[in-house]
């Protein structure tokens, strides 16, 4: 077992899971590839925050203060179709997870990563 000093400090990385449902088409795929139909996914996105954990806390962040930060970006994502929202013309998975990126990242500066998965085997990592 490892242990740690906690009076010293250390870093580490959190995590949290999002989801939400919204349908789009991929406009700049090669003719007749199946994304440029109109389908949807059920999303889920992680947000990675890094940093030193404080020695008097024992945390790095609430999760709750993600959870506000992205709570806006999920509600504009939620139930709708990507292609309507400005910056997501091309809502690609890579595309998508810097969009979220640039609208969580003023509101937690530790982000580190933001990984969006269309299907349980397709994900894309965003490291800023």
């Amino acid at each position: 077992m490892v242990e740690v000093d906690s009076k010293e400090g250390f870093e580490v990385e959190l995590i949290k899971e999002f989801r939400f449902e919204a349908a789009h088409r991929l406009p700049m795929v090669p003719e007749g590839h199946k994304c440029a139909r109109l389908h949807g996914h059920s999303f889920r996105f992680e947000i990675h925050v890094r940093g030193p954990v404080d020695p008097r806390s024992g945390w790095l962040i609430d999760y709750g203060e993600i959870s506000d930060a992205v709570r806006p970006v999920r509600k504009e994502l939620d139930h709708q179709y990507l292609n309507e929202i400005p910056g997501l013309e091309n809502p690609t998975s890579e595309v998508l997870a810097a969009w979220i990126w640039v609208r969580v990242k003023p509101k937690l500066p530790n982000l580190s990563a933001v990984v969006v998965e269309e299907t349980c085997t397709a994900r894309c990592v965003f490291r800023g």
